[in-house]
Formats: structure tokens, sequence, C-alpha cells
């Protein structure tokens, strides 16, 4: 089965007083860190979205097995990006997951998502911790077309979830960093700490 996955990876890092992409993360880059756990849970197309300093961060995120679009728009918001991607993503296929570069998941969360979507082909499927919904998102390759058409008014990705909340497969995973955002220096370090645990 064709599974893509799009890294939405533009924004400006405003709060983290440096770029988010860049950060150390087990020995890589974030995000091509973020890149190697996509393709380990199977991603056969990974497209990043690049946008504020796109020249600086291709050059410097190292070794990406992915695709790079850019969103030149990328200061209208996350939705623009997410369009932007889905945009690149080729019309048959199968599912995609929705990852964004400051929630650093694993491939056994993905893994978990993917193999929840072959069983039982639920529109979307998502992670939770403890009942608390998470990310990322795996959507089927149904609601690409959806994905396309996703505007800031009505929050981007979330307008797709709510849409389908019905038709979503809710994966509990025994791990909190499904619900990891870094966003400030803060959460980096929380991040770390949570993933040292595990």
């Amino acid at each position: 089965m064709t599974i893509a996955a799009i890294i939405l990876a533009a924004g400006e890092s405003s709060r983290m007083g440096r770029l988010k992409q860049l950060l150390p993360w087990g020995g890589k880059t974030l995000l091509a860190w973020q890149v190697g756990q996509a393709r380990a849970a199977g991603a056969d197309d990974v497209v990043v979205v690049l946008g504020h300093e796109a020249s600086r961060i291709r050059d410097e995120a190292g070794d990406l097995e992915a695709r790079i679009v850019i969103n030149e728009g990328y200061r209208e918001g996350r939705a623009s990006s997410l369009r932007r991607g889905a945009e690149a993503v080729a019309d048959g296929v199968e599912a995609v997951l929705v990852l964004s570069v400051d929630q650093p998941r694993p491939e056994s969360v993905l893994t978990a998502l993917v193999d929840a979507w072959r069983d039982g082909r639920p529109l979307l499927a998502m992670p939770a911790y403890r009942g608390r919904r998470g990310h990322p998102v795996l959507a089927d390759g149904a609601l690409l077309a959806e994905l396309r058409l996703v505007t800031e008014e009505g929050l981007g990705l979330r307008e797709v979830t709510e849409r389908h909340r019905d038709e979503t497969a809710v994966i509990e995973i025994d791990n909190p960093v499904v619900n990891l955002d870094l966003n400030t220096p803060a959460d980096y370090a929380t991040a770390f700490r949570t993933y040292a645990s595990r």
C-alpha cells in the first residue's frame, strides 16, 4: 500500500528563538530525524514543506530522503503549508501521514497508526495517551482532496478531523510523546527528558 508523509516545517520558530528544523535530535537535526522515522514506518514518499529560511534549512538539515517543496505563502499559516504538501502528493496515494517538525514522533507511534489503518481502513487514525488525543494524524487517501482545501479559518487539519470525527480510529499509545509540542526552549528540554525516560 502506498503511504505518503507530509512534514510541515515552514514556520519561523519565533518562540523557540532558533530554527526548530535544525535542533539537535537523536544525533541528527530534528527534521532529518523525523524524515527517517517516517521512512522507517513505511512511508514510500516523504514531502517536506519548507518556507522560512528554506535555503539554509535545506543546506544544513543533513541528508533528507525526502522531496522538498517550498511554501512561499507560509506566513498565511499552517493550513497553507498543508495545502502545499497535499498538492505535492500523488493522487493515487492510499494513506497520508501529516506530521509537524516540532512534534517529534518515533517510528513506533507512526507504525501503530499505519497498522490500525491497514486493519480497519478508517478514514482517519490518531494516537492518544491516557485519553488525550495527540499527533500525528493519518488520513486515508480518500481525504487527499480535502487536505488540499483546508483553510486557516477552518483551523487547517482540524476541519478535516472534526468533519470525520465519527470515522476516526483513536489508538491508545502508552507513551506521552504523542502529546509533545516543541514551541519554546522549555518545551525542548521537556521533550528531551520525556524521550530519555522512554
